[in-house]
């Protein structure tokens, strides 16, 4: 009869073991999150702002601002 009876549960430590496996997979699901986004969205952002930046010229910008009226303070170029 001793032969059908269920195995006791395990009750001492539980709590560590249950523990110490979802640490360990939070640790590598948050670590994996920050590597997709380091490499997936703030380096290409970073190389984007680089590009633009290169050949930008701030001037040629505000001049056809200042042509197309955007600024109420500054009067456009009479030609």
């Amino acid at each position: 009869m001793s032969s059908t009876l269920l195995p006791k549960p395990q009750m001492r430590g539980l709590l560590g073991k249950r523990l110490r496996f979802h640490i360990v997979g939070a640790l590598i699901a948050s670590l994996g999150s920050a590597v997709l986004y380091k490499y997936g969205v703030a380096e290409p952002r970073k190389r984007a702002y680089a590009d633009f930046y290169k050949n930008y010229d701030s001037m040629k910008d505000f001049e056809a601002m200042r042509e197309a009226g955007v600024f109420e303070s500054v009067q456009p170029k009479d030609s």
